[in-house]
């Protein structure tokens, strides 16, 4: 018997082969993604709202770093959620838009960040958005801003006056200036919704520069005049007596607690609401030092 026969003799009829390298990797595969299917499904599977769970905590959405609209949404948390059986929570987000997704998909209760003409603004821009203002809370403090002059009547022919470069608070800007006495806006327009097309008199014949929220504040040298928003020129050190022209904003322009429409008929943003219409919230706004200046009872 050669070396051969014995070596055919001991095969029992079959031939012995590794498996390619590339079947094992992809078994592999397939059991990681039927771990991470599953997991997704025990974890994130539930697309149960917070706002549709009792006893869970409401989170109330604002932009990242407003102090003010933080310590309104924490008192509330304190002092007035508990009386009306809630728990809230505050949450700082990056934008806009960051804030009115997480409204509309139910992963915060509400915003206060916003007014309606602003909110209109969002849901027109992106119409999958499902919200709506619920209730004023507070109007913020806006004004007439300088640092050459004590007066609106002070300013010169042609001055260069600054607005915000979105159209809700250019309007607001305009309705303003129409207050002070400075411009007439055509009539038939609504205030709030007004262009600088909608402008019939401009008697000292106003320039204007359209700028962001930051870039007007630090901008206010190299302007005769700026209108904006209490909190921006606050947080850049502009002192308060640097606000020449400052009335009651109009109810157009307040604060809302929006909220995503999915909701609005569960027992937690029922009693969301009641709870931001409580009387404390503005005795809160009219009393507390945190919001001083910045945001204002109704």
């Amino acid at each position: 018997m050669t070396t051969t026969d014995v070596d055919k003799s001991d095969d029992h009829g079959f031939e012995l082969k590794k498996r390619p390298t590339w079947i094992w990797i992809a078994a592999s595969l397939v059991v990681v993604v039927a771990l991470i299917v599953a997991g997704r499904f025990l974890f994130f599977g539930k697309t149960e709202s917070p706002n549709e769970i009792a006893g869970a905590t409401l989170i109330v959405a604002t932009n990242e770093g407003n102090a003010a609209e933080q310590a309104l949404i924490e008192y509330i948390s304190r002092e007035v959620a508990p009386r009306h059986g809630i728990k809230v929570g505050f949450r700082g987000l990056a934008d806009s838009n960051t804030i009115n997704r997480a409204v509309s998909d139910g992963e915060v209760a509400g915003t206060i960040y916003q007014h309606k003409l602003w909110l209109g603004q969002v849901l027109e821009a992106n119409p999958d958005f499902q919200e709506e203002a619920a209730t004023p809370v507070f109007r913020w403090g806006f004004g007439i801003w300088s640092d050459k002059y004590t007066d609106v009547n002070q300013l010169p022919d042609g001055a260069n006056v600054s607005l915000y470069s979105d159209p809700a608070n250019e309007a607001q800007g305009l309705w303003l200036l129409e207050r002070a006495g400075l411009i007439t806006l055509n009539p038939a327009v609504d205030k709030w919704t007004a262009t600088q097309k909608d402008i019939v008199a401009n008697p000292k014949n106003l320039k204007f520069t359209l700028l962001d929220f930051a870039a007007q504040s630090r901008s206010l040298p190299d302007l005769d005049a700026a209108v904006g928003y209490t909190e921006y020129y606050l947080a850049a050190k502009i002192p308060l007596q640097q606000q020449i022209f400052a009335p009651p904003a109009p109810d157009e322009f307040a604060g809302q607690l929006t909220i995503g429409s999915r909701w609005a008929d569960t027992d937690n943003i029922k009693k969301l609401v009641e709870t931001f219409k409580d009387p404390a919230v503005q005795q809160f706004l009219a009393t507390d030092p945190s919001v001083k200046g910045i945001l204002l009872p109704l």
